[in-house]
């Protein structure tokens, strides 16, 4: 035992992490003694390792077999490559020290010890390398990220080239296993590393992981230009395409997964030669760091602003959560006698803390002076985006010319549903005329509301949200606070998790303490069907604004892969308002929407049958179809059976009065036509920035002027002349709605019909909800990107959708 044990502590450098459930979850029995070692679970099997001529390796490992005394998840013996052994070899390993087994999969000697790829022999000493389950979240430091990403690059590289140097040989009806199937081999080591990097640099940002994020990303984007630009492949993916006996033996996901590499090569630059070859590289790196640092000067200048209020009387008017959530902020700030009170009341621009302002300060000075911090921010010095802006809009007119488009915008529709950015005008169109007319009744009613109360003039941008919120109180004697204790966080997860399993049959479980976490808050669960656990996702629910990027948004951590033997697992993340003392988080409606929200794109990636990892889950699927799913969801925040499963008082228990419901629902459409006009604005200042302004022509103006045009047709209030908004236009400049914004309506026409469908059959008539249920994940959630889009719709509608469930669930149906 001390031998074998002096042997592992000699041969390998652990990570600092401690094996909370070693002892009592990974082992039974005598013969096998478990060992605490650097936090890790490892196992001396009767004392000793066995000899080196009793080695097994890679598939003649007897998976088959029991270790004496096991009866859960071992982890893989510490030991160097040389001595590894038949009892290593059979051991499985899990996730994490004595976590769950669930996660627990077989490995073979060649995997737990070496890298994925080369097969070298290395200690994994590095997080960031350790990819043998979820990661190691708790260990990850910046300083870890360049030597990983660096071994990875490596690796591919040196795998790449072989396979190119290869595939010449390789039988065209096996071309589909070698290099679609062996480059999701060889890329997952990356994938895995730098999907982990940029998860944490919108999480948990700082200084330290912005640099090392810096420093990487130019190489990781060189290689990913590489292998898309590799004429071998290319050519290969076309000879296999054009070979009907190959192409015929492929199934549907496959044929579309090979159609979508073509392309994805074509817009990688595939056949540029020469000088043309290194701008076109130039350019990709280029727009990779300005998006980088659009991001991270929103996150600054957001970060950047507070308002201390001291006075009484500029605080009137807010409700107490507010108040209790900004004295929290001056607390943190360094006021160590801050109280809801007395204050003082720190204010950010956070969206948690912002909105509460606007819609409840007496004070429109106050109010004035948030809103133009708001809208001008990442606009001035070193956090400006205006040259950011101009030049990316620059780059990517010249990247799309450079590979036979016209305008950036027809490179973006090329991959989407939409045929044409006609198609995308046509849409704005027709929803800006069931929209507009009753936006300007809106507005009108708002300012004679604001005028019988007293106020005087024309009323600010400022104070539309203060005057909306008290008309909204009149009209249906409700208010955003009074709902808010009735939709406590655990509850409303709890009621999200049985909607799922009454019309997905599904069960979503706590599994807190089965993965690392990257901050407390961070929760972890398991969904299962039929007992087997299928999926998982992480859920950071609370806003950090020192560190957190704002919005909410669903990620991958990993897809499903026959390939890989993965499952789904997602990272869903919300800037929900965080709990107060011992209260805990008290969610606003939209914040209860926004969570059935991004829970419909988790459970498109976690539902998926398609096992293809390209065309699995979200993957693959057009962007402007990939919204269907979160707005499908959202409509059930309106469902009675739903929203009383939930709705309780998280103080009392009783559940939302029935007038409440009631108000609830008519409040529904409050707006709706300014608020569909605003949608519809973003998205064609979009589309025509990166269709017909010319960012080289100087007689074009700004991007800012074509803002300020867009108003005058899709605005019935005007920005202001110093208004900034396209400085934190985040999606169109870092994130990937480019010339894509318009998705969000043109999937919301999908997913209003889609849950027309559940209306039609009667959402109190359960065995038909839960037919119509089974319909939508057998289609929508389980295909993925493995369909094209349209035809998905129409296996689960059996027709094309209409526009006609949006206009009505929108309150415009007569307009």
């Amino acid at each position: 035992f001390f031998s074998a044990l002096q042997m592992l502590s000699q041969s390998w450098t652990c990570l600092p992490r401690a094996a909370i459930l070693c002892r009592r979850r990974c082992f039974a029995g005598s013969s096998a003694v478990p060992v605490t070692l650097c936090g890790r679970c490892f196992t001396i099997l009767d004392g000793q390792p066995l000899g080196q001529d009793q080695q097994v390796q890679g598939s003649q490992a007897p998976w088959g077999t029991g270790v004496p005394g096991v009866t859960e998840c071992l982890l893989p013996r510490a030991v160097p490559c040389a001595t590894a052994t038949a009892a290593d070899a059979i051991a499985t390993r899990c996730a994490r020290s004595g976590r769950d087994p669930e996660f627990c999969q077989p490995l073979a000697v060649s995997e737990w010890a070496v890298m994925t790829i080369s097969g070298e022999c290395v200690h994994i000493d590095n997080p960031l390398l350790d990819q043998r389950g979820l990661p190691c979240f708790e260990s990850i430091e910046p300083k870890s990220v360049k030597p990983a990403v660096s071994k990875v690059l490596d690796d591919l590289k040196t795998s790449f080239q072989k396979l190119e140097e290869s595939i010449a040989t390789v039988p065209v009806e096996n071309m589909y296993q070698a290099l679609v199937e062996g480059m999701e081999k060889m890329s997952a080591p990356l994938e895995y590393s730098w999907g982990v990097v940029g998860h944490l640099l919108a999480v948990k940002n700082c200084e330290e992981l912005r640099e090392a994020h810096r420093a990487s990303m130019p190489e990781v984007i060189t290689t990913f230009q590489m292998l898309g630009q590799s004429l071998p492949v290319y050519n290969s993916l076309q000879a296999l395409k054009a070979d009907a006996a190959a192409w015929n033996s492929l199934e549907e996901p496959q044929q579309r997964i090979v159609n979508a590499s073509l392309r994805s090569m074509k817009h990688s630059g595939v056949g540029l030669e020469g000088e043309q070859l290194e701008k076109f590289n130039k350019i990709v790196l280029d727009l990779a760091a300005l998006s980088t640092r659009f991001s991270n000067n929103v996150l600054d200048s957001t970060k950047a602003f507070e308002l201390t209020l001291t006075d009484q009387k500029q605080v009137d008017g807010l409700p107490a959560t507010a108040l209790s959530m900004y004295a929290q902020t001056a607390k943190r700030k360094g006021h160590d006698n801050a109280t809801p009170e007395n204050g003082p009341w720190v204010i950010s621009l956070d969206i948690p803390a912002y909105m509460p302002a606007m819609q409840h300060l007496k004070d429109g000075s106050v109010r004035e002076q948030l809103y133009r911090a708001y809208v001008s921010r990442a606009s001035t010095g070193d956090q400006d985006n205006a040259p950011i802006i101009s030049q990316i809009l620059k780059l990517k007119k010249q990247r799309a010319q450079m590979l036979g488009y016209n305008t950036a915008a027809d490179m973006s529709i090329a991959s989407k549903m939409a045929g044409s950015v006609e198609d995308v005008d046509n849409l704005s169109e027709m929803l800006r005329i069931a929209s507009f007319d009753a936006a300007k009744r809106e507005l009108a009613d708002v300012q004679a509301f604001a005028e019988k109360n007293g106020f005087q003039g024309k009323l600010a941008l400022w104070d539309v949200p203060y005057w909306s919120e008290r008309q909204k109180e009149a009209l249906y004697t409700i208010t955003a606070e009074e709902l808010k204790p009735y939709f406590a966080l655990p509850m409303v997860l709890q009621g999200l998790f049985d909607l799922c399993e009454r019309i997905f049959n599904v069960k979503i479980v706590a599994a807190d303490g089965q993965a690392e976490v990257w901050h407390e808050d961070v929760r972890f669960f398991k969904i299962e069907e039929n007992g087997e656990h299928i999926a998982s996702f992480y859920l950071d629910p609370y806003s950090r604004p020192e560190n957190k990027r704002g919005g909410a948004w669903m990620g991958v951590c990993q897809g499903s892969s026959k390939v890989m033997n993965r499952k789904p697992v997602a990272y869903l993340t919300c800037n929900g308002s965080p709990p107060a003392g011992d209260v805990p988080s008290l969610m606003p409606f939209q914040e209860v929407t926004t969570l059935f929200h991004e829970m419909g794109h988790g459970l498109q990636h976690m539902l998926t049958r398609v096992q293809d990892a390209e065309a699995a889950g979200i993957s693959g699927v057009e962007w402007d179809a990939v919204e269907l799913p979160s707005q499908f969801m959202e409509n059930w925040c309106y469902d009675r059976a739903t929203l009383f499963g939930f709705a309780k008082h998280y103080s009392t228990g009783e559940p939302l009065p029935e007038e409440m419901f009631q108000k609830l629902v008519a409040q529904k459409n409050y707006n709706s036509g300014m608020a569909m006009l605003r949608q519809i604005n973003f998205q064609q200042i979009d589309m025509q920035l990166h269709s017909r302004y010319d960012p080289d022509d100087p007689s074009a103006g700004t991007s800012f002027d074509v803002m300020q045009s867009m108003a005058d047709k899709y605005a019935v209030i005007p920005p202001l002349p110093e208004d900034r908004f396209l400085c934190t236009f985040g999606h169109i400049f870092a994130g990937g709605y480019s010339a894509g914004y318009y998705s969000y309506k043109w999937a919301e026409v999908m997913s209003a019909d889609a849950f027309a469908a559940f209306e039609e059959v009667g959402l109190e008539n359960e065995e038909a909800v839960r037919e119509v249920g089974k319909r939508f994940r057998e289609t929508v959630l389980a295909l993925g990107g493995g369909k094209h889009p349209s035809d998905v719709y129409r296996e689960f509608r059996g027709r094309d959708p209409t526009p006609d469930a949006l206009i009505r669930h929108n309150g415009l149906a007569t307009n």
